[in-house]
């Protein structure tokens, strides 16, 4: 697979938001009706994280199919909105994409990354790849995040610590 990863400008907005959306639809297996956004992200919504934090993006033979974001807040990086197309999703792209975001980190010594606690696959993903659980997520949550009550209320951190080069 021709898979190359870059970060995101403001032109790849449109074809980013809707990977989110289409990926994004997988909640509909664990989260109950009340949780769910629709749409997961809008392009106003998009632009707003984009000055906060910075996107990247999986493309496979120049066609956008994952993306993800890494954004600095106080002493830690988080890795934020993942996303992979549903059909090219189990070929190892949010690996990818989460071990580029770990290569770009810098001047922290912890990364962290939010998730549903629900969301069974990402947990393990992260927890094979060296995360652990925090003691206290909805600390966590609330020192590091801007989300919504209802998500801080269903939502787990997991954290891995760096070399902060």
């Amino acid at each position: 697979m021709d898979l190359s990863i870059r970060a995101l400008g403001p032109e790849d907005r449109d074809p980013a938001v809707a990977v989110i959306n289409v990926a994004a639809r997988w909640y509909r297996e664990f989260l109950p009706a009340e949780d769910l956004h629709d749409p997961e992200m809008t392009p106003e919504v998009w632009d707003a994280e984009a000055k906060r934090m910075t996107w990247f993006g999986a493309m496979a033979s120049g066609t956008l199919v994952g993306v993800m974001g890494l954004e600095y807040v106080r002493d830690v990086a988080l890795l934020r909105h993942a996303y992979v197309l549903p059909e090219w999703q189990r070929r190892g792209i949010g690996t990818r994409l989460r071990e580029h975001l770990e290569t770009q980190v810098r001047g922290v010594r912890r990364i962290l990354v939010g998730t549903y606690a629900s969301n069974h696959k990402a947990r393990s993903l992260l927890e094979n790849a060296g995360y652990r659980l925090v003691s206290d997520s909805a600390a966590v949550l609330r020192r590091y995040y801007a989300i919504p009550e209802d998500r801080l209320h269903s939502s787990v951190v997991y954290e891995k610590g760096i070399d902060p080069g």
